[in-house]
């Protein structure tokens, strides 16, 4: 079974084994169609008992746990669904996880690095790529003026940079 991350578990809430969870996801309303999760790397199964909001964090309730103190090894856990409940992308939109690990070239073939990280707080997403050979890291806008392919099939990001963007 493959599994696909959704969140982070970054606290608890209340003493009745509530969590809160940074989502990892662009659709924080996603949790409400979701029955199961999965907790950290024993993916732990546990059913979705109740959901609610507290700013940009989802606070979730599991059946499976009622107290404050059951819930609290679990902090800093990430959370993951099965692969068979994500959701269909419309056309030219990918899984964060599909981008990263990706090869990054530019237009001429010139090998960039790899996607190390994306940053999503922004007005769009912007691709951490790290030289293997450098160290050095670019940041890269995700945007069609810089992005002019991506193969999730072949792991690799064709880029045309500006001046500036690669030094």
């Amino acid at each position: 079974m493959d599994f696909i991350q959704v969140g982070k578990i970054t606290n608890t809430h209340g003493i009745k084994g509530e969590i809160k969870v940074y989502p990892l996801t662009d659709d924080i309303r996603r949790f409400e169609k979701l029955k199961n999760l999965y907790i950290g790397d024993k993916k732990i199964k546990v059913t979705v008992e109740k959901i609610w909001y507290q700013k940009n964090l989802v606070i979730l309730k599991f059946k499976e746990y009622d107290n404050i103190n059951e819930v609290e090894v679990y902090k800093n856990e990430y959370l993951y669904i099965d692969e068979k409940d994500k959701i269909v992308l419309p056309d030219d939109t990918y899984f964060i996880f599909d981008i990263i690990g990706c090869k990054v070239i530019d237009i001429s073939n010139n090998e960039i690095g790899i996607v190390s990280e994306v940053l999503t707080n922004m007005s769009n997403d912007i691709y951490v790529v790290k030289d293997l050979n450098s160290h050095k890291e670019y940041l890269i806008p995700a945007v069609k003026q810089f992005i002019k392919e991506i193969s999730i099939e072949e792991k690799k990001i064709v880029i045309e940079p500006i001046e500036g963007l690669i030094e």
